[in-house]
């Protein structure tokens, strides 16, 4: 059905990409030709890193300036105030368009700005919300705990009230983008009585407060996307809490939600990693271990479609306000299963060349992308825990023993 508002609106979005960014030439169907890279988590220099981030940032201020920065945001805070059927229509668009990796704001954007404008008070909101949407600041979340991972909850850094300020001691770890970040999105236990999820009070951090540590923590591809955070007698103004005192476990429902329907932009690499996956099952080295997983590759190609699926009907509960729920979790789970088998494909094909670099283009690369899979399960909750709260949650069924 023809909608004119979007259409003008498309054009415009099109006036303002041509001006300022080249079409995106299509992904090489050639293979040896181009970067092999696949990895989102690939090592890269400082300098390399830093490069990529101001890129970014310089393209977040163009973008939000001309109005195509936060389009379903409220006018007062600085967004368009239009519906999620322009935002999906401009973000097609600009994937037509050469414009810098924008995986520094995904977190920023799609659960510490929500987290921030729906908990936070309307002055918390506007130091931050439309800054983080302009690229000016970048926000990172503080959940995770060397002794509580997917077990958010299980969390025990201490949040301990002080007269008008609260005093936080703890570690976080996992927490991705804190070398870039300005804000983080804590978690702490500020009730040590209350049952698990009830003592959980919220908090917007600034990460330049003292007794505020980071260190980068190196993965096994290399990269140093994580960090580990420390917090040693942090003191933040309790004008700084989002939501009720002890009703953080409602602040991190939403975000975890949020962070489980990221996928809907292929966070996960997963289409880049299937285009790959099906040039190499097309070149005539392979046809030998093609025959062996044919019937795999049929079932990859089946799972795709599916996926393309819930994304529509992902955008269609959106586009009616809908909040995330679900649906949400088990598309993460369809991705990160999606990932995984493609990756075991590829092993499949390429055998040793997987795992001994003889320098041959599109081989090698696999191998961090192998180990990205893995850590696509580990993150946004564990497709263990994910199951888990399908089951228990949703279809009713027993609760897993527990030792």
């Amino acid at each position: 059905m023809e909608n004119p508002e979007v259409d003008a609106f498309t054009e415009a979005a099109r006036g303002f990409l041509d001006a300022h960014a080249p079409r995106a030439s299509e992904p090489s169907t050639e293979w040896g030709v181009g970067d092999d890279r696949l990895s989102a988590y690939a090592k890269r220099t400082i300098a390399e890193e830093d490069a990529r981030l101001a890129a970014a940032r310089r393209w977040k201020t163009l973008e939000f300036d001309a109005g195509f920065g936060w389009i379903t945001g409220p006018p007062q805070h600085g967004g368009s105030g239009l519906t999620a059927t322009h935002q999906r229509a401009y973000i097609d668009l600009r994937s037509q368009y050469d414009v810098p990796p924008l995986n520094a704001f995904t977190i920023s954007l799609g659960m510490v700005a929500p987290a921030i404008l729906d908990h936070g008070d309307a002055e918390l909101a506007t130091k931050y919300v439309r800054a983080m949407h302009r690229g000016e600041l970048i926000g990172c979340q503080l959940f995770s705990e060397p002794g509580a991972g997917s077990d958010v909850a299980g969390l025990s850094t201490k949040a301990e009230r002080d007269g008008d300020h609260w005093l936080i001691n703890g570690q976080k770890v996992w927490t991705s983008g804190a070398h870039h970040s300005q804000v983080g999105l804590l978690l702490a236990r500020s009730d040590a009585g209350a049952p698990k999820h009830k003592g959980i009070t919220a908090f917007a951090l600034p990460m330049d407060t003292p007794g505020v540590q980071v260190r980068p923590l190196a993965m096994i591809t290399g990269g140093t996307e994580f960090n580990e955070v420390f917090l040693d007698d942090v003191r933040v103004p309790d004008s700084y809490r989002l939501g009720p005192v002890d009703g953080g476990w409602g602040v991190a429902t939403s975000v975890l939600m949020n962070e489980r329907a990221l996928g809907a932009g292929d966070a996960f690499g997963l289409r880049a990693a299937v285009r790959r996956l099906l040039m190499m099952a097309r070149q005539p080295q392979f046809q030998a271990q093609v025959s062996q997983v044919r019937q795999r590759i049929a079932e990859l190609v089946t799972r795709m479609e599916c996926i393309r699926y819930q994304s529509l009907a992902a955008d269609a509960r959106r586009k009616v306000g809908l909040p995330p729920g679900p649906a949400e979790t088990s598309f993460k789970l369809a991705n990160t299963n999606a990932l995984r088998l493609t990756t075991e494909i590829a092993a499949e094909l390429l055998g040793a060349r997987m795992l001994a670099d003889t320098g041959e283009w599109g081989t090698f690369v696999w191998a961090d992308e192998v180990l990205t899979a893995a850590g696509y399960r580990l993150a946004g909750g564990t497709d263990e825990i994910l199951r888990n709260i399908l089951a228990e949650r949703v279809l009713g069924l027993p609760k897993e023993p527990t030792l």
